[in-house]
């Protein structure tokens, strides 16, 4: 009778044992058919399965992370190379068919698919960029926020072409700079590319305005630009890759610089926030945390 006792009890505190090890295990086999999006999650007390299901649950993360990433450049990629591809096998095609197309043809034909090829390169880097963004691999040092923006300034020149005035206003330098943690080449690309949205989607004689504010615990960076009005439904989805305001007076660039200052600023704990401007063009706040 004793015997039978123990045997039951060691029965059911082995079956306590194992079942935390079928749950991992479950979690595993549904990995392998490429399902990342669950977890283990396992309650109880800290023990040495526990750290296993804990390191499992960080190993699926992770890995969910990185094929999100893959998935979202690859579904980007083809999303805007299908048309520029499109159109230069069709600029090929129509050069091969005219029996008269001569040197001068050909020359035109590579000068017209270089340019195509070109503004290729350029998106594909974007992506790239885009994609690679991961918070968690993110270099953080201290920097001066107002020191980056300034460097923006350097864009005057493009702002001269399009017509428009860049002004550029930061804290005194008595003020002491306005340090965040982070990483500063990150940060200057997110900037630079919001200069960049409000010298180009801008109107000849308009103006674009650049102002660094330091709060209590923050840094803000607000870019301010002239231009048509911009129908605040669509502001939010500004962010997103690939999409353009159908009010902005001009077609250039590839839709990806407000979304990737926004990637920028969600891997620094901030934000990026739009608004349209009542006076016509839009507002953007990036947000950064200030150093502790």
């Amino acid at each position: 009778m004793l015997a039978l006792a123990g045997g039951a009890l060691g029965w059911v505190l082995a079956g306590r044992m194992l079942r935390p090890l079928a749950a991992i295990n479950a979690a595993a086999s549904k990995a392998a058919t490429g399902a990342l999006d669950h977890r283990v999650a396992l309650a109880g007390p800290r023990d040495e399965i526990r750290d296993l299901s804990d390191t499992f649950d960080t190993m699926l993360a992770a890995l969910e992370r990185s094929f999100e990433v893959h998935w979202r450049f690859a579904a980007n990629a083809s999303h805007e190379l299908r048309t520029p591809l499109t159109t230069t096998q069709t600029m090929i095609d129509v050069t091969m068919a005219d029996p008269e197309a001569d040197a001068e043809s050909l020359r035109a034909l590579a000068g017209r698919v270089r340019e195509v090829n070109s503004a290729n390169i350029a998106t594909v880097g974007a992506l790239l960029d885009l994609s690679d963004i991961d918070r968690s691999r993110l270099t953080r040092t201290p920097f001066d926020v107002a020191a980056v923006v300034a460097e923006g300034a350097a864009q005057a020149a493009e702002a001269d072409r399009n017509g428009v005035s860049l002004n550029v206003e930061t804290p005194d330098r008595e003020s002491g700079p306005v340090e965040v943690v982070g990483d500063p080449v990150l940060v200057r690309q997110a900037v630079g590319n919001l200069i960049q949205n409000a010298i180009r989607h801008n109107e000849p004689g308009g103006t674009a305005a650049v102002r660094v504010t330091r709060l209590a615990d923050r840094a803000v960076v607000t870019v301010t630009n002239t231009g048509p009005p911009v129908d605040p439904g669509i502001v939010e989805s500004l962010v997103e890759p690939f999409v353009r305001g159908s009010g902005r007076t001009t077609g250039r660039g590839y839709g990806l610089g407000l979304a990737l200052a926004a990637s920028i600023a969600d891997a620094h704990d901030g934000s990026l926030r739009l608004a349209a401007n009542p006076s016509g063009g839009l507002i953007a706040e990036l947000t950064l945390p200030t150093s502790p």
